[in-house]
């Protein structure tokens, strides 16, 4: 209870400049398309893609990723508050983007991309979706 109080407290006296500084910091943040470039270059880096690779992990994430982003802003236009539903969204899309690197990547770029923490990731959404 003296949380909820703390923290009701700390939002009613936030200062009012603390908004605007927040919403400059979020136009700094990249928007969905410099989020795609920025993962393919990091996987060039990692796996050494070759150019057409790049242009395919480019192409898919630049689908996918503002994709993503519009079922979540369904789930928010529609008011859920289940975290669980937006967890179901993002792994929906990323079992679909590792699908696609499945096929672009060759099985040493695949097996390393594995290794580099994606095979983790897999597990977990496979131990996610065992549970419902």
């Amino acid at each position: 209870m003296k949380l909820n109080i703390y923290a009701l407290a700390v939002a009613v006296l936030m200062p009012a400049g603390y908004g605007t500084a927040s919403a400059q910091q979020q136009e700094k943040q990249p928007d969905v398309y410099e989020q795609a470039e920025q993962e393919a270059d990091r996987l060039q880096g990692l796996l050494d893609l070759e150019d057409w690779q790049v242009f395919y992990v480019d192409s898919t994430l630049k689908h996918d990723f503002p994709a993503m982003m519009a079922d979540y802003e369904e789930l928010r236009k529609a008011k859920v508050a289940n975290q669980s539903m937006y967890q179901d969204v993002h792994d929906k899309w990323m079992d679909q983007i590792d699908k696609t690197y499945m096929r672009i990547f060759t099985d040493e770029q695949w097996a390393k991309y594995l290794k580099n923490g994606a095979a983790r990731a897999q597990k977990a959404r496979a131990k996610r979706k065992a549970k419902k």
